[in-house]
């Protein structure tokens, strides 16, 4: 039987469907900046998109379930083989996945013109194919502990069905259930797979650099508390929205999760920014829960759009795009270290989601705010295509 690579070299397509990482990657990046560039004149009403949805649903759903849908199937497409040692989905079953994601996102964007459920199937349609086959790889590879990231990913699925119910029978979506339950999936799914990661690669680096200081592995029985307790703080937040359970039960889960980052050993890593970046990344999850259950308990104090955009951009923000830069580089055969233009993309982003949180703490400055933020993401991104496009569109390892 043919290798993980060898199966990835006998592809003589484009090289940007030689792994799943590539176009989802890289098609991830620039909707991520069109998203941004299209959002600014239609929140300032200069323009008006045939979209279904109200325009900030519109904005909350693309970049929670079409966006992050892009990222999670460009992670899974290239973690998966690695789990179960079978073959990754390369070539032309690549092309289709890839080709019902861009799907999706026409159908969303001119959902005005379409039946609900049509746009609904279209939307789902690449994550409900990335699920049967991330299933049947599992299945075959006995790899069942990974049956809880699939898990995960149905949740995903659910929630954006939701969104689409709510939308459609005139509730504010960007505010529903679907909505919640999505950035609840999101947060969890940072916190199991940044479980994983973050102590192994983090005690990789710090072994080479001669470090006796090491983190803790992955997955102790601590880290599996954090997790248990924040599973049943955010399907509380999910259910009863800004009850005070929720905030009490958000602002505990977010002081354990300080703690289970903190035994991570981040502070050690300064000198290398694509292992601090994962850090940061983790940091924003329990500020933003933190701040969350914060708001919701003192509402006159913290503004709460503000604290959910620690957990969206913030947490979804920073971590995919940690995730996606170390990825491309150890994929396409590059040195795991940060180049100046990935430490300014890195910078940039964390710039984008402080400016959008401080908006809320000065109203006559916000337009001036949520305009720095913008521009500081769409930077952020626009530098991870110039810099990453071509090794994810033209390099092959």
């Amino acid at each position: 039987m043919s290798t993980t690579m060898e199966q990835v070299r006998s592809w003589q397509g484009p090289a940007l469907f030689s792994y799943g990482f590539r176009p989802f990657f890289l098609a991830s990046a620039v909707w991520a900046i069109l998203l941004m560039l299209l959002w600014i004149p239609l929140i300032s009403g200069h323009i008006d998109l045939p979209v279904a949805f109200d325009a900030v649903s519109w904005h909350a759903h693309e970049f929670l379930f079409g966006y992050l849908s892009a990222i999670v199937a460009g992670f899974l497409l290239t973690a998966i083989p690695n789990w179960t040692g079978r073959m990754p989905i390369v070539g032309k079953p690549l092309i289709f996945l890839f080709s019902l994601w861009v799907l999706g996102r026409v159908a969303v964007l001119f959902g005005a013109y379409l039946p609900a459920g049509l746009v609904a199937a279209f939307d789902i349609a690449m994550p409900v194919m990335l699920a049967v086959a991330c299933l049947r790889e599992i299945m075959a590879g006995k790899n069942w502990r990974n049956l809880i990231v699939l898990a995960l990913l149905g949740l995903l699925i659910t929630a954006n069905l939701l969104f689409h119910w709510e939308a459609w029978v005139g509730e504010y979506a960007a505010q529903g259930y679907g909505m919640r339950l999505g950035i609840s999936t999101m947060v969890l799914m940072v916190g199991l797979i940044g479980g994983r990661i973050i102590p192994s690669f983090t005690r990789n680096w710090l072994v080479k650099q001669g470090s006796k200081d090491l983190p803790v592995g992955p997955m102790q029985l601590f880290d599996k508390v954090c997790l248990l307790f924040l599973l049943i703080a955010l399907l509380i937040w999910t259910a009863l929205d800004e009850h005070w359970l929720a905030g009490v039960m958000l602002v505990a889960a977010g002081l354990l999760h300080f703690a289970r980052l903190a035994r991570w050993k981040g502070l050690h890593t300064f000198r290398e920014p694509l292992v601090l970046v994962l850090h940061a990344s983790y940091l924003f999850l329990p500020t933003g829960l933190l701040v969350l259950g914060l708001a919701i308990l003192a509402p006159s104090l913290l503004d709460l759009a503000g604290a959910q955009h620690l957990l969206m951009a913030g947490v979804m923000g920073m971590m995919t795009l940690a995730v996606m830069t170390r990825s491309t580089l150890g994929h396409t055969g590059q040195d795991l270290t940060a180049s100046r233009s990935t430490t300014f993309l890195y910078c940039a982003m964390a710039a984008s989601v402080l400016f959008r949180f401080a908006a809320g703490f000065a109203p006559d400055l916000a337009m001036r705010f949520y305009d720095a933020s913008a521009l500081a993401w769409i930077l952020a991104f626009a530098v991870y295509v110039w810099t990453y496009g071509p090794l994810l569109a033209m390099t092959r390892k």
